[in-house]
């Protein structure tokens, strides 16, 4: 079973297959995402490492939080659930003429 990784604080410069190369030391890396600002399109200086499994993404959190990279400590641990939007109804959407406001 795969298991997700949240990394942060990498330089905005860092590539998605720096980061492959990087976890890669540790297990299987399946997917490397890096998440960007949606407007200009740049790196946000967190992201997303999903690795082969959980033993494998825990010797990677262990080996990799705090370890410098690209001259700042990186932060590495196990990926929360988002929260979803909307509240209890969902949708979180609001239209005139609707009734929902």
């Amino acid at each position: 079973m795969t298991r997700k990784i949240f990394v942060a604080n990498f330089p905005y410069r860092t590539t998605v297959e720096e980061l492959e190369v990087l976890f890669e030391q540790h297990g299987e890396v399946v997917s490397a995402k890096i998440a960007t600002d949606r407007d200009t399109g740049r790196s946000r200086g967190f992201g997303f490492i999903e690795m082969g499994s959980e033993e494998e993404a825990r010797a990677a959190i262990e080996a990799l939080n705090g370890q410098d990279f690209g001259g700042r400590p990186l932060a590495v641990r196990e990926a929360e659930d988002r929260p979803r939007r909307g509240g209890p109804r969902g949708g979180g959407r609001r239209f005139p003429g609707s009734g929902r406001f």
